[in-house]
């Protein structure tokens, strides 16, 4: 039981730093009429993440969410495997 709750603390606090990088991209996101969302931490360390407004369905989404967002994520929070949109 206890190492259940140490690796939900764990997971939360990966996900706060993941939070705080996806805060220093999103107004270069929201400047185009777009945004980003987190849907999900896997335990493999895979972000799900939700492009929204003018970033869903934008034919750059892909280059933006590898060649940015998932850059800068994986920058600020080493343990992330990937960033993917869901």
């Amino acid at each position: 039981m206890t190492e259940k709750f140490i690796d939900i603390m764990e997971k939360n606090e990966i996900l706060e730093k993941v939070e705080a990088a996806l805060e220093g991209i999103r107004p270069y996101l929201q400047a185009d009429g777009g945004d980003i969302n987190i849907v999900e931490l896997t335990d493999d360390m895979v972000v799900k993440v939700q492009l929204t407004g003018a970033c869903d369905g934008c034919p750059m989404s892909m280059q933006t969410l590898k060649n940015g967002v998932e850059m800068v994520v994986k920058n600020n929070v080493p343990v992330i495997k990937e960033v993917v949109a869901v």
